[in-house]
């Protein structure tokens, strides 16, 4: 694509040479004459002008003299929207690879791609463009939507829904069986977990990552929800649209979690907690069984705190270990 087509593409004013042709995308630091490149912040706008990139993306009203630039709001999503083109992947070509299993009673759509060695079971139903590559499983009445993506060695349990747009990683398994045990007289006996999962449209998740069904309801993930890998979803969790979840965070059964979430790394939600729309919980912080984390809160630590308490007590916390109190508290 030439700079020219590219401003167009995405409504940004253009400054400089729109002739050049830009075959790639790569950091300010490693970029060519041939590719194009972002810059946000102020110290990044200062690598700007000795990047050797073709193209430039940059905020509305800067200009960076000398060099070919694209203004727009936002630089690092209009890169990405040219990212989804220039990179753009072939998709395998329709129909269902010989040694795929195919259930007759599935109904898999005709311009679907089964890979080798596949497994769709009685009742399933495979829409539109959707793609299972290799050794992906699809359990009894399983229904998958339109132009979704599953990648090598993806299961899928008996009954689960997926919506359109799903993208399933490596390994990734939707539908196993919940946590859940009942003890009597010293003796742990499993609870029923036959309740259904959903999984709605626009939704990523990454590789081996897993979502349980409900034990008698359901397990939900909200539309274009974004998992990171080695994520843990317990039974009859409700997480809302729109959210982030990194890896190793791990949600225990019954918890619900508003729209916009943003989870740091290695976050544990306790059962039956709540987490209120917009909330932000920090790397390594741990939200107590049953408790509730405010709307548009950010929160740290272990319980989990309002982000300003936590560093007052970690500031605490370093005093005493020198023997003596923090800076900012000295009389």
């Amino acid at each position: 694509m030439t700079v020219d087509e590219i401003a167009r593409l995405v409504g940004g004013k253009l400054e400089g040479d729109g002739s050049l042709a830009i075959r790639g995308i790569a950091s300010l630091e490693s970029a060519g004459p041939e590719d194009l490149s972002y810059a946000e912040e102020p110290r990044a706008l200062a690598r700007a002008r000795q990047s050797r990139a073709g193209g430039l993306f940059v905020p509305r009203g800067i200009s960076v003299p000398g060099r070919t630039t694209i203004a727009v709001e936002w630089p690092k999503a209009a890169l990405a929207r040219v990212a989804e083109i220039l990179y753009r992947e072939a998709k395998p070509a329709s129909g269902i690879h010989p040694t795929a299993v195919v259930d007759a009673s599935a109904e898999v759509a005709r311009d679907a791609s089964i890979g080798p060695f596949v497994v769709i079971e009685e009742g399933a139903r495979v829409g539109s463009q959707t793609c299972l590559v290799a050794s992906v499983f699809v359990g009894a009445h399983v229904q998958i939507g339109s132009q979704c993506y599953f990648h090598p060695r993806v299961t899928v349990y008996r009954g689960a829904r997926i919506g359109n747009r799903v993208t399933l990683h490596a390994g990734v398994v939707i539908g196993s069986d919940g946590f859940g045990y009942v003890t009597v007289s010293r003796q742990h006996v499993k609870f029923p977990q036959i309740g259904g999962v959903v999984v709605e449209d626009d939704v990523e998740i990454g590789s081996n990552s897993t979502v349980d069904r409900g034990s008698l309801g359901e397990t939900r993930i909200g539309a274009g929800t974004k998992v990171d890998n080695l994520v843990q979803i317990a039974h009859n969790v409700h997480i809302g649209r729109n959210c982030l979840i990194a890896a190793q965070t791990g949600i225990a059964g019954s918890v619900e979690i508003g729209d916009e979430v943003v989870m740091a790394g290695q976050v544990g939600i306790g059962d039956h907690a709540q987490v209120e729309p917009g909330a932000v919980i920090g790397g390594q912080a741990g939200v107590l069984p049953g408790k509730i984390v405010r709307k548009g809160l950010t929160v740290w630590g272990t319980p989990a705190r309002p982000l300003s308490e936590c560093k007052k007590i970690y500031a605490h916390l370093s005093a005493l270990a020198r023997g003596g109190r923090p800076a900012d508290h000295k009389s």
